[in-house]
């Protein structure tokens, strides 16, 4: 009987401290948790200009809200861009758990050469715990006015003129195939 109430009372006390674990790790999991995922893409207007569309995206996945959220993008160099439309920072009120915010801008270069970019950065407000950080995903380096070369693509107007007769050719090779090699199964047995 006594070793029957040990071993209840030492479930009970694993119970009591796995629930206050679990109180404790719900209180601080109360928080917004920010995803904030940048991209960059170049688009070649005329030859020596080209711009880059910046989007950087925000995702709220935590468990309350956030107020007070600002973004600022302010690594791109004003030797190297120009902002053409839009700004690299932005604020908004409050992000509720769930949404997500969105911010663009466009920027035209000015010179040539390879840039790496840096992770925007994420301010937010939570009541019970002050200001918050949160970095974006970094960019890939970006190869700014790069000469490329172009690539030799299957040109689609010769799959449509010619398919038809590469399809009925390979389909009658395939068939003379079949009937001249002889089959394994039919030896007859003397």
């Amino acid at each position: 009987m006594e070793m029957g109430m040990r071993k209840f009372s030492s479930a009970l006390a694993l119970l009591f401290l796995s629930l206050i674990s679990a109180s404790m790790a719900t209180s601080e999991t109360d928080v917004p948790f920010m995803v904030v995922h940048k991209k960059a893409s170049l688009s070649s207007i005329k030859s020596g200009v080209q711009r880059v569309f910046v989007t950087i995206d925000i995702y709220n996945q935590g468990s309350s809200s956030a107020y007070d959220v600002n973004l600022a993008d302010d690594n791109w160099n004003s030797n190297l861009f120009e902002i053409v439309s839009g700004n690299t920072s932005k604020s908004w009120e409050k992000l509720d758990v769930g949404q997500v915010l969105s911010h663009s801008f466009v920027l035209e270069s000015k010179k040539k050469g390879l840039f790496y970019g840096s992770p925007a950065v994420v301010t937010f407000r939570v009541p019970s715990k002050g200001v918050l950080q949160a970095y974006s995903t970094p960019i890939l380096p970006l190869d700014v006015l790069a000469e490329t070369i172009p690539e030799k693509k299957l040109d689609l107007r010769l799959v449509g003129r010619f398919g038809p007769q590469v399809s009925v050719i390979s389909i009658i090779v395939t068939f003379v195939y079949l009937m001249v090699t002889p089959s394994k199964g039919s030896k007859k047995k003397r």
